[in-house]
């Protein structure tokens, strides 16, 4: 593999600010890749809540793939520098450069040198959402009817394979109560005290910890009352709840909002009540399956250690999961994911291409 090419397209894609309030940038990014991977290929473009994304595939499209590749090309913001990118030694600077640009490349050249020639049909999936939630992405691609046996997602993985994250639930605890003067405070009832008081029940049940560990975890992200002085007994208070969990916690995995809201409920002091704006599933892959194995192989031939890997944020994955797909993430290795350093190890740029056209190839015969 000549690597100057691709980082050159790199560069260029990396240069793209593609954030979400930028619709012609997402765009462009998207156009960027769809040119890499090539002509001769059947482009099927979405869009969905002003955001593109596309599936590419050799011939027409079947019922379902055997393997989707499955890549986005937003980033989070980031100052105008970090879109200027830069090579230091063996790192490659910019924002998107780790997550997840660089890999979406590798996948797209991949699949542009393999997927005609393999005795199954793949599909390279491009969105432009997953940083803002992926509903509008490969979410709405599987909805208009898009298939798969299984998913390989080129986030971050660092040549190890990731078959778990964490689902999430995005919920606030809304207390009411009684406005009085500040100096009276028997003549109302503390909105924020009550509001209070149901936090630390919660956050007794889901201990704030030191360390990493794979359990459900409750961030409180915000606090309010609309008090405008320090003299006033608050009549309301707010909480934002962003809680992970794992496919194991039964009380929240496979559960409705309604039943989820019903179970914060426990937690709160009468007068505050749950309200769960959304509920996203983790994501699970069953280790032992033919592709997960075979990938494994393809990473130890190249010398790697394939571990297995477990991620506490969420990812697309679990839209495949939902839907009984297997689906793995798999990328390059860097660091500084959405931070002022993001850079991508470029050493292990080759022996990701060559791990993805093993995983594809092998045990299949030439055409």
């Amino acid at each position: 593999m000549d690597i100057e090419p691709l980082l050159a397209a790199a560069e260029e894609l990396l240069a793209v600010p593609s954030t979400e309030e930028r619709p012609g940038d997402l765009l462009r990014a998207l156009e960027l890749v769809l040119d890499f991977a090539g002509p001769g290929f059947a482009v099927e473009r979405f869009s969905s809540g002003g955001k593109p994304s596309a599936l590419v595939y050799p011939g027409e499209r079947p019922a379902r793939f055997s393997v989707i590749f499955n890549a986005h090309l937003d980033v989070v913001p980031a100052p105008p520098h970090q879109f200027r990118p830069r090579r230091e030694g063996d790192r490659l600077y910019a924002r998107g450069a780790q997550d997840m640009k660089v890999s979406a490349l590798v996948l797209a050249q991949v699949f542009r040198e393999q997927a005609a020639r393999l005795p199954y049909p793949i599909a390279l999936q491009l969105v432009t959402d997953e940083e803002v939630g992926g509903r509008n992405g490969t979410l709405h691609q599987l909805e208009q009817g898009v298939d798969a046996d299984f998913a390989l997602i080129g986030e971050q993985s660092g040549l190890r394979v990731v078959t778990d994250s964490k689902g999430m639930v995005v919920a606030s605890l809304r207390a009411t109560g009684r406005g009085a003067h500040g100096a009276y405070p028997w003549l109302g009832d503390n909105a924020l005290v009550k509001l209070g008081r149901s936090l630390a029940d919660l956050l007794a049940a889901y201990p704030v910890t030191s360390e990493e560990v794979w359990r459900t975890t409750v961030n409180v992200a915000r606090v309010e009352t609309p008090n405008q002085a320090r003299n006033q007994v608050p009549e309301s208070a707010q909480a934002w709840l962003d809680i992970r969990f794992p496919a194991e916690d039964l009380d929240l995995n496979g559960r409705s909002v309604q039943e989820i809201a019903g179970h914060l409920a426990g937690f709160c002091q009468p007068g505050v009540t749950p309200v769960v704006d959304h509920v996203d599933p983790p994501h699970h892959a069953d280790r032992g399956r033919p592709e997960v194995l075979r990938l494994q192989q393809a990473i130890r031939n190249q010398g790697y250690d394939p571990a297995f890997l477990r991620k506490h944020g969420s990812a697309d994955g679990r839209f495949y999961y939902r839907r009984g797909v297997d689906a793995v993430i798999f990328g390059i290795g860097g660091d500084g994911q959405h931070g002022p350093d993001e850079y991508a190890d470029l050493t292990t740029i080759v022996p990701y291409h060559r791990a993805l056209t093993e995983f594809l190839t092998l045990g299949v015969s030439p055409p």
